[in-house]
């Protein structure tokens, strides 16, 4: 989420992040990184108390996995809020880790008219009453499975967006893209060739990537790619924001890049007569 905030911050938005520390000297560093790149951090302290760690093994393939140290005291509470650090936003973006805060927060934004983003790599206890609240479901590629039974993606999605309301459901599939259904098509977008040594962050670039095209309004296909490519990149240097790259780099990557070869297939069977290329009507 961090890091979202980061790129967003580094593409001319104005990011704020709100969330929960130790008083020890991690604090001190995430707080002189907010401060560096200009995000409106709103942090709170948890005294005797240690910040979030994650420990990160990255493979040769630049594949990771997480391993995360939380202490409970860290929990982000709905009290812990205010109110007008939601409201002055364009765009809200939530992960499920913070539950009921979150579900707090999405209520003020929805009633607000202000969208609401979520990123979901989990299903944390209560999470399906924050889902009722987004309007933007981009999740992780197991959630749309596990939340209606389907692992077709192309069953799934249109049916958590219609038992959630959301206006958007996607899910990134790494190396494969990612699929969107809008409530009347599926658009699945292949990801861009780079030479990846580390992905990780590449989740919290993709939806920063993601709010940044929908804040300029751009078509949906565009939107993702702009998330794809931005993705991609960071990928292609170490740590959860090493590759954040300017907008001109990441449009110069969609315009001259190569992709991996398109995953369609796995995800949707088209029917006789249904739209060519990558834009599919689900009958």
């Amino acid at each position: 989420m961090a890091s979202a905030m980061v790129a967003c911050q580094t593409w001319g938005l104005r990011a704020r992040y709100v969330g929960k520390l130790g008083d020890d000297d991690a604090a001190k560093l995430h707080r002189a990184e907010f401060s560096r790149v200009g995000v409106d951090a709103k942090l709170l302290t948890a005294p005797g108390c240690a910040s979030q760690q994650a420990f990160i093994l990255v493979e040769d393939s630049g594949e990771r996995t997480v391993l995360w140290k939380r202490d409970d005291r860290l929990t982000l509470r709905p009290e812990d809020v205010r109110k007008e650090w939601i409201l002055d936003a364009r765009a809200v973006h939530l992960d499920g880790h913070d539950t009921v805060a979150a579900i707090t927060v999405a209520g003020w934004a929805r009633e607000a008219g202000i969208p609401v983003v979520a990123d979901l790599d989990d299903l944390y206890p209560g999470v399906e009453g924050l889902i009722e609240k987004v309007d933007y479901l981009i999740v992780s590629r197991d959630i749309p499975e596990r939340l209606t039974g389907h692992a077709d993606l192309s069953e799934s999605l249109p049916l958590v967006q219609e038992r959630f309301g959301c206006t958007l459901t996607a899910a990134t599939l790494g190396r494969d893209g990612v699929l969107a259904w809008d409530g009347r098509d599926l658009c699945y977008r292949p990801a861009w060739r780079v030479s990846a040594i580390d992905t990780t962050g590449a989740g919290d670039i993709f939806h920063a990537g993601f709010i940044y095209g929908f804040l300029q309004k751009w078509e949906l296909e565009r939107t993702l790619d702009f998330a794809c490519a931005a993705a991609a990149l960071n990928c292609t240097r170490t740590g959860a924001r090493g590759g954040i790259r300017p907008v001109e780099e990441i449009e110069g990557l969609m315009a001259k890049g190569t992709r991996y070869e398109p995953a369609l297939a796995e995800f949707h069977r088209p029917k006789a007569g249904s739209v060519p290329d990558n834009r599919l009507s689900v009958k």
